[in-house]
């Protein structure tokens, strides 16, 4: 499991990255806008792990299983506990089975623009977005990317468009094809809300009120069923502009102090 450090602080954060697929990124723009936003949580005292899934899962790897996987990272390389764990959209979805399976790991649980179902419409749209980019099909990859933000039938030929430059952000990713296509397989099956009781951990929920991949009816849900959960929703935002808001580190840090 590849991973990048910051700060020398002495409580953890376990930050989990969206997807599918993760990397640490490489190029310094890219290092600057996806670690730029640790940022705070380091001058706030903390040592950060931003730790990416392990590499060729098996067929048939589920959200679950990746989630056994960070505990045994946990494990092995945080010493047998970490004081909070940030899982990020797909990474949250994978935080809920770290919470409820494995709890003795964690202090606290941030589930940042994620909940313990997705919209058919996100399940379909990430899958394509993983395909595409496991069969190196990078110009589709970027227009299929930019539904997230340019979302419509009358946004098709501009995304069209754009894909080709968007696309160039994938071609030199090093995420196994396999990874890719597991990761997509793993959202299509996706359904955490019968672990939710088992979650005894104080848990913080953020959320969009017009985010299309998870919805507010998912959002209430999931927060009924998990016994400590606080819920701050960011008005008028979707799933993209919610985690480029800059919102995620203040919210986060206010609910720990």
């Amino acid at each position: 499991m590849e991973y990048a450090v910051l700060g020398d602080g002495r409580k953890t954060i376990l930050f989990i990255p969206g997807g599918p697929g993760s990397e640490i990124p490489t190029g310094g723009l890219a290092r600057k806008g996806i670690l730029g936003q640790l940022k705070p949580y380091t001058e706030a005292g903390y040592t950060v792990w931003q730790v990416c899934r392990r590499r060729n899962m098996p067929v048939g790897h589920t959200v679950a299983d990746m989630a056994d996987d960070y505990a045994r990272f946990i494990r092995e390389e945080l010493g047998g506990h970490v004081d909070v764990v940030i899982g990020e959209s797909y990474g949250g979805m994978i935080a809920i089975y770290l919470a409820a399976d494995h709890a003795a790991l964690t202090g606290r649980v941030v589930l940042a623009l994620a909940a313990a179902t997705i919209t058919d419409s996100g399940r379909e749209l990430d899958r394509r977005w993983a395909r595409a980019r496991a069969e190196g099909r990078f110009s589709d990859a970027g227009a299929i990317a930019l539904e997230y933000v340019l979302r419509g039938d009358e946004m098709a030929g501009l995304r069209h468009r754009l894909g080709p430059l968007v696309g160039r952000m994938f071609a030199n990713s090093h995420i196994p094809a396999g990874d890719l296509l597991v990761e997509g397989d793993a959202e299509a099956s996706f359904d955490a809300r019968g672990v939710l009781g088992r979650i005894t951990v104080p848990v913080l929920l953020l959320c969009g009120d017009s985010d299309q991949f998870f919805t507010p009816d998912i959002v209430r849900e999931t927060a009924a069923g998990i016994p400590d959960c606080t819920v701050v929703w960011f008005e008028g935002m979707g799933h993209m502009r919610a985690a480029m808001s800059g919102r995620i580190p203040r919210e986060v840090l206010a609910w720990i102090q």
